[in-house]
């Protein structure tokens, strides 16, 4: 008879100082980090899908955020789970500082006298109707932070990719090899 807890490696126990918010989350994002790494896609294209998500994740369209990009995946056919994972830098928790940061590159670009912005009002549709004014500087915040953030993580995300995927095919080599 096969028995499933013969295959499973013995686990640690978990200490009870090592329950804490922050080893919870270094192990979130290492998981997620090796999951993207390991997708079946070429470098090229899982950098222009984490580019594709950058780009997109600067706009202020938060609620359409994961649509969009996942549809410009399919459209580009690039991997989806690496451009909305990139999407994830501006989400509700970091609306209220990130969209008032679009806001204030936006209004240095173009001085609307007209466009407020309230963080008490982040919904889009409240944005919206607060003015287009208020919109077009926080769109224009957007491509002006989105375009250099593109382009830097397009090349930086090609440059840690590669550099996994071949320190990778070393250590399997080396156990393959037994040295």
């Amino acid at each position: 008879m096969n028995d499933i807890r013969r295959h499973t490696p013995p686990q640690k126990p978990v200490k009870e100082k090592d329950k804490t918010w922050w080893t919870g989350s270094k192990r979130w994002t290492k998981y997620w980090y090796l999951r993207v790494m390991r997708q079946n896609s070429s470098p090229k294209q899982l950098a222009a899908a984490l580019a594709l998500g950058m780009f997109i994740g600067s706009l202020p369209i938060i609620p359409l955020q994961s649509i969009i990009v996942i549809a410009l995946a399919f459209i580009f056919k690039l991997n989806k789970l690496a451009a909305w994972m990139a999407t994830n830098y501006s989400n509700v928790f970091t609306m209220g500082p990130f969209y008032y940061f679009l806001f204030h590159v936006g209004k240095a670009v173009i001085p609307f006298d007209g466009a407020t912005l309230d963080l008490d009002h982040l919904k889009m549709i409240e944005l919206i109707e607060s003015g287009w004014d208020l919109y077009i500087v926080m769109f224009t915040g957007g491509l002006i932070f989105g375009i250099p953030a593109t382009i830097l993580t397009y090349f930086l995300s090609l440059f840690v990719i590669r550099r996994y995927r071949q320190r990778r095919a070393i250590r399997l080599l080396r156990k393959r090899t037994g040295s």
